[in-house]
């Protein structure tokens, strides 16, 4: 694991420019020493040597070939953050103080940010006071209730994040260089992906990646888009966004997918042909929260009908949940097709013929746009479509 010492990394991104330890110290404004102790460092830390010395220049490794397209991407993000906050701070700004604004503005207090560093308040305090001292500007608002980061402050922090997760990533690709397993994967897992698409695709995974580390992270879809965005998720899996909310990430449709309406075994709605919709709005009903696509197309076939909502609702996105409420009640459920099919082919529910034309909704996968993944990260993404290819209507 490199140490993030982010002179060490433009050393590095000189020399490979250059090809030349004079042109990369001069570039640098460091001396040619300090040029090859970085190096020598930075080389022992990444696992071996990144360049070739010949007497024509220094010319990249296989290793050093791997190495640099992941740090260039870094660095290119972290300074044009740093130069819009203030030009000196690309030559003065550290890693670790940079990790001290992101745990400040994260906790939007010293002490827990200290905490969640496990360092002492006053050392991530003068982190921050450093780099404010050194832009000549606030970086956050001190109030009553903590410390708010500044407009400028919020960028700053998500392109260090970023940063560092491509540092991350190209810690990953020289494990992989040597033939370790090492990175992550994490998956944001929407409800549908939960049960239709990512228990075959992290079992088949496991079968070529047994020592992998893979997290999937489950939540409401607005709280995993910001975790996307920050670099703390690779990918969601699930309902894709018409439109997508942001211009910042790339969505990926992989199978259509289509309401369905469920009772219960018995239900005096079951077995009883097509209901109308008139009947169906008098009875009580578990379906997805707000916000959700589902949910959007369960409002809007009532209103398209100039019909109002149905008096009781229960707001829920999980079909095991939904099974149970729906097998001690008369309630109707609305939830994916997909999703359904396991409880329905097991009997524990029906799937009621009704007048609702449901819309097909886009299922995929959602990224950031312009992120390029590890070898284990691909791997995932075509284990995930691969699986989703076979799944047609239901």
């Amino acid at each position: 694991m490199t140490a993030r010492n982010l002179r060490h990394f433009r050393v590095f991104l000189a020399v490979s420019d250059t090809r030349s330890v004079g042109q990369a110290a001069a570039r640098c404004g460091v001396s040619q020493p300090a040029v090859t102790q970085a190096l020598a460092k930075l080389e022992r830390e990444s696992g071996g040597a990144l360049f070739e010395r010949t007497r024509q220049g220094f010319f990249p490794t296989a290793r050093g070939e791997v190495f640099a397209p992941r740090i260039r991407r870094a660095m290119e993000r972290l300074d044009t953050a740093l130069a819009e906050v203030s030009p000196r701070l690309t030559l003065t700004a550290t890693a670790p103080q940079l990790q001290a604004l992101v745990a400040v503005a994260e906790a939007q207090n010293f002490t827990l940010a200290a905490r969640n560093l496990g360092l002492a308040q006053p050392t991530v305090h003068r982190a921050v006071t450093q780099l404010e001292q050194e832009a000549a500007r606030a970086l956050f608002e001190r109030t009553s209730f903590g410390v708010v980061p500044t407009r400028a402050c919020v960028a700053l922090v998500r392109a260090t994040r970023l940063a560092f997760s491509e540092v991350g990533q190209a810690e990953a690709d020289l494990a992989e260089f040597d033939g370790r397993e090492a990175g992550s994967v994490v998956i944001g897992a929407l409800p549908l992906s939960r049960t239709v698409i990512l228990p075959e695709a992290l079992a088949r995974f496991r079968e070529q990646r047994p020592k992998q580390r893979v997290t999937v992270i489950d939540g409401p879809y607005d709280e995993m888009l910001g975790g996307l965005r920050r670099g703390e998720i690779d990918v969601i899996v699930g309902a894709l966004r018409d439109p997508a909310p942001v211009s910042d990430i790339v969505q990926e449709p992989l199978f259509t997918d289509r309401l369905a309406v469920l009772a219960r075994p018995g239900h005096p709605l079951a077995g009883s042909g097509t209901v109308p919709l008139e009947t169906l709005m008098r009875f009580a009903w578990a379906v997805p929260r707000p916000g959700t696509p589902s949910r959007a197309q369960f409002d809007a076939l009532f209103e398209s009908r100039g019909l109002a909502l149905p008096d009781s609702i229960v707001e829920c996105g999980s079909i095991l949940l939904m099974r149970e409420l729906l097998a001690r009640s008369d309630l109707l459920g609305c939830i994916s097709g997909h999703q359904s099919a396991a409880e329905v082919g097991n009997g524990l529910v029906v799937r009621l013929q009704t007048e609702a034309d449901w819309p097909g909704r886009a299922i995929g996968m959602t990224t950031r746009a312009g992120w390029i993944p590890t070898a284990a990260q691909g791997l995932m993404l075509d284990t995930i479509r691969a699986i989703a290819s076979r799944l047609g209507p239901v």
